[in-house]
């Protein structure tokens, strides 16, 4: 968090599965006109000494509860990716059942949560290698550094766990959020579609834009989309 009295709106940042705030560092310099918070969950940064979180949507309850304050005194958005996506769409949508809301929710990198089947079979069978082949095919990791033991005992635990329980997260029902949507994604995501990314316009009953922009999953490690977010939350 920096706190910026002068700042008109705030962003909350949502990490993706095994991310820590870390992740958006510069952001903040970058949009100048929010006041930048980011989302650390349990088990990692300085979370570490906590256990990992093993249910999103309570988490994610947890994480509105906290966020509340600042939702109630002045205008938030939300920017998730991928697993963060999603997080962040069940706090905005635990805020809106206490009748608060964010003013704008960026789903990046990720599904429509009701296409997300939530399997608890296929969640258990994220282990080790295959979260780590899953990791090197999302661009996300440095290969070199998932051969490092001293790296992996460190962070495989909370990036375990949230493969797992991203895998069993079933949306059910819910009623469209009130505020309006943008969903990006990677041109070449091998994970996201377009289609899928439109899904989104379902999840709100304001206002909705999918933006497609080059690269991958982690297309906003090289080129974040400030552009984007600064003309939705302009309008």
């Amino acid at each position: 968090m920096e706190s910026r009295p002068s700042a008109g709106q705030r962003l909350v940042y949502f990490p993706h599965a095994g991310g820590s705030p870390s992740f958006y560092r510069g952001w903040g310099e970058e949009l100048d006109e929010f006041e930048p918070h980011a989302v650390c969950y349990p088990g990692r940064a300085e979370r570490i000494s906590e256990s990992p979180a093993t249910d999103l949507k309570a988490m994610a309850r947890q994480i509105a509860a906290a966020l509340r304050p600042l939702v109630e005194s002045r205008p938030t958005a939300f920017f998730g990716h991928s697993m963060g996506a999603i997080v962040a769409y069940e706090t905005a949508c635990a805020l809106e059942e206490d009748g608060f809301g964010a003013t704008h929710l960026f789903a990046s990198g990720a599904r429509a949560p009701h296409l997300m089947r939530g399997d608890a079979a296929a969640a258990a069978r994220w282990d080790d290698a295959s979260i780590a082949r899953n990791l090197v095919e999302l661009g996300g990791t440095d290969a070199e550094l998932l051969r490092n033991p001293d790296f992996m005992e460190l962070v495989m635990p909370y990036i375990r766990a949230d493969f797992r329980m991203l895998s069993a997260y079933t949306a059910g029902d819910r009623a469209p959020l009130g505020c309006p949507v943008t969903a990006l994604v990677g041109a070449s995501d091998p994970r996201v579609t377009a289609a899928q990314a439109d899904a989104w316009g379902e999840s709100t009953r304001g206002p909705f834009r999918r933006v497609s922009l080059p690269g991958n999953h982690f297309y906003l490690a090289a080129a974040p989309p400030y552009a984007v977010v600064r003309e939705a939350s302009a309008g």
